[in-house]
């Protein structure tokens, strides 16, 4: 059976419980690499992504089709969720490269040394901008979302994340400084 979101989420919100696990499988991954990206760690992304779906499955009845994709609903809470989890942390968590592969294991080894260095300093990098900029760059590059999808799921209009991340871009660039290694 090949429903669309719009009737499974129907459906869920009617208590089948079969429904909101079809929107569970055909959303976790993007909403579990989106809380990943934004805590930096394993454990904290799969703890706040168990707690995106059971908020969801609890307040399903709720929900309210407004003409945008059920997902934006999903990143929505996804995105309180981390704000309240930063809000209560004294600092910010740093990836540890055992948590996640960030090389290919056939490239050569100093291909790979070399990689991870650059992707460790991209990630430090981004971790400096603010919160609202951290989302638009991981929508954008993680997610690969559209502008008006991520003007959807954090409540702007396309104009504005266009604005957005012409500013972002920008402050990575003075980040970065002229003679560095990446080329944005």
């Amino acid at each position: 059976m090949d429903l669309s979101d719009e009737e499974i989420v129907r459906l869920a919100s009617e208590g089948d419980k079969d429904a909101f696990g079809m929107l569970y499988e055909r959303n976790i991954d993007r909403i579990y690499s989106y809380v990943y990206y934004r805590t930096g760690n394993v454990h904290d992304a799969e703890d706040l992504t168990a707690r995106v779906f059971q908020r969801a499955m609890n307040h399903i009845k709720n929900y309210t089709d407004r003409g945008v994709p059920y997902s934006a609903w999903l990143y929505r809470i996804a995105h309180n969720l981390i704000a309240n989890w930063h809000r209560d942390r004294s600092r910010k968590q740093e990836i540890s490269l055992t948590d996640t592969p960030l090389v290919s294991r056939a490239e050569a080894p100093e291909a790979n040394v070399m990689e991870t260095q650059q992707r460790e300093h991209l990630l430090k990098i981004i971790r400096k901008l603010p919160a609202e900029r951290q989302t638009l760059i991981i929508l954008k590059f993680v997610d690969h979302l559209s502008n008006a999808e991520i003007g959807v799921i954090t409540g702007r209009s396309e104009g504005a994340i266009k604005s957005l991340y012409h500013r972002t871009l920008l402050s990575i660039r003075e980040i970065v400084g002229e003679g560095d290694e990446f080329n944005f």
